[in-house]
């Protein structure tokens, strides 16, 4: 058995610890007695108001707003809360996925807003926007420069929108982390990778097993020299959960 087939006896998960018990992880440390822990690579710090201000932008001159995450939505609100800016009842929310969509609950009254959300990818809820041609999107990003699927597909369906900054991402102090070694680290990000190096510059996989979660962060893997051993989502594993189990399974026969 060769030295990236040996047992996953420990993981280190790219992202703050779930507020509940009940983590989707939860079956791996039942079944396979994997040490499991959570460390968030990178932090996110909101625009202040003062800064948005800068940007000229009015945020009443849009009819709807795309929300990739809950950091998304958190920032969004914050800053017309900040700025006393009264959303109206007919502004629309276009979310990633149906999570991001439910996590509205704590901004509105769900059932009196239109919302619509995507499967998981940015293709998928593209599909649902191009259906809502005539509206003006607002799109709250972190400000992350890596290559932007949204950007490109929302200006090849000629999509009116407009991208603005309302919180961004910088890489964690990870240099608690240096002595322990991990048989598999679990990215969800681009901006997580580049933490990594900017933490640790020669950093070496060795027998580390990495996996990833959506297109780009795949791609910051593969582009950081590092050999991706397992993804997700795809049709056996919607979860990044899902895709560590299987491969868990496999290997720790």
């Amino acid at each position: 058995m060769s030295n990236r087939d040996t047992k996953i006896k420990s993981i280190l998960v790219t992202q703050p610890k779930p507020d509940t018990e009940k983590s989707p992880y939860g079956e791996l440390l039942k079944k396979y007695n994997v040490k499991l822990d959570f460390r968030s690579f990178i932090e996110v710090q909101g625009v202040e108001a003062k800064e948005f201000r800068k940007e000229k932008i009015s945020v009443l001159e849009h009819t709807a707003v795309i929300l990739n995450s809950r950091n998304a939505a958190d920032h969004f609100f914050r800053l017309c809360s900040e700025m006393r800016i009264t959303i109206p009842e007919t502004m629309k929310y276009f979310c990633l996925s149906e999570a991001v969509a439910l996590y509205l609950q704590k901004h509105v009254t769900y059932r009196k807003r239109k919302i619509f959300f995507g499967k998981q990818k940015f293709s998928d809820l593209m599909e649902v926007i191009a259906k809502h041609k005539q509206e003006k999107y607002l799109f709250p990003y972190s400000g992350d420069l890596s290559k932007d699927e949204a950007s490109e597909l929302l200006e090849k369906h000629k999509i009116e929108y407009t991208k603005v900054v309302m919180y961004k991402t910088i890489c964690s102090d990870l240099s608690d982390l240096a002595s322990i070694k991990y048989d598999m680290i679990v990215f969800f990000s681009p901006s997580a990778v580049r933490s990594l190096y900017q933490n640790f510059p020669d950093f070496e996989q060795n027998n580390t097993r990495i996996a990833a979660f959506g297109a780009t962060t795949c791609q910051a893997i593969k582009d950081a020299g590092l050999e991706l051993d397992v993804f997700a989502p795809h049709p056996q594993a919607p979860s990044m959960a899902m895709a560590i189990e299987q491969y868990v399974r496999q290997v720790n026969k």
